[in-house]
């Protein structure tokens, strides 16, 4: 049984988490929220709609991650480089949801992965693991003449796009076909574009109403198109498949991981 801590404790997904952790038998050890947030003192186990636990919520992230055998955090990008940088100091795993990052802090969190072990996805789901797998086998199959479109959708409340999981189907794809997501990738269109060139991968954001997450990517060809789709219904099986990475993640040498290492894709061809 793994002691864990949660930072975004009274978010959507932090609630999800607290649930997440208890159903899988693991103790919850503490639940942080920002200083200031008019839920600090409540107990973590009703923020998440179960039998009150003794976990009040509280703003102390340091102490938390001293308690913790490994810490799991989908917030925004300034409190996770925080904690990060609290878990190296702290030498505590973390699992990081939040995305945003920017290429700095992708390199910051890069750097701390050589002091702890980090585990670091756009999305916990097992489901859409598999499927960026399938994505980077199939685009290798299909090759350059299929034109690539990526279109997500989320709820109105999501702050970045597109979204993680999104870029990471756009990586996928790109390493099946042996390019650079940066040197190809298009993200508006707007106006007279011209025609589409040879080799883009293409991006189309939807937000509205409380979508829970849904990715398809097209691959478009002369006479046929093949489209490969993720759709979540309830973020349970996030926050599960954060737990479960967390376990594992606790367990290995630093180093950034990632879902296909959890469930040992990497090694298939």
């Amino acid at each position: 049984m793994a002691k864990v801590a949660i930072i975004g404790a009274s978010g959507r997904m932090g609630r999800m988490l607290i649930a997440a952790v208890d159903q899988a038998g693991h103790d919850l050890v503490a639940a942080v929220e920002y200083a200031g947030n008019p839920l600090l003192g409540e107990d973590a186990g009703s923020l998440a709609g179960m039998a009150a636990n003794g976990i009040q919520l509280s703003s102390d992230k340091r102490d938390a991650i001293a308690q913790a055998d490994f810490i799991i955090e989908f917030t925004g990008t300034a409190s996770t480089l925080e904690t990060v940088a609290l878990c190296r100091e702290l030498a505590t795993p973390i699992v990081i949801g939040t995305t945003g990052f920017n290429e700095d802090e992708e390199a910051q969190i890069s750097a701390a992965a050589e002091h702890l072990p980090i585990m670091k996805a756009g999305n916990y789901s097992v489901g859409v693991t598999v499927t960026l797998k399938i994505l980077e086998q199939t685009a290798k199959a299909l090759g350059k003449p299929f034109d690539v479109e990526v279109i997500e959708a989320h709820h109105k409340h999501k702050v970045d796009a597109p979204s993680g999981t999104a870029l990471n189907m756009g990586q996928a794809v790109a390493r099946g076909l042996g390019i650079d997501l940066n040197d190809h990738a298009v993200f508006a269109r707007e106006g007279i574009t011209g025609e589409r060139p040879d080799g883009v991968i293409g991006f189309s954001t939807i937000r509205g109403g409380d979508i829970v997450g849904e990715h398809t990517v097209m691959f478009a060809g002369i006479g046929e198109r093949v489209e490969i789709s993720h759709r979540a219904t309830n973020r349970m099986n996030f926050a599960s498949g954060a737990v479960r990475a967390g376990v594992w993640v606790s367990a290995q040498q630093n180093g950034l991981y990632d879902m296909q290492d959890v469930l040992g894709l990497k090694d298939i061809s």
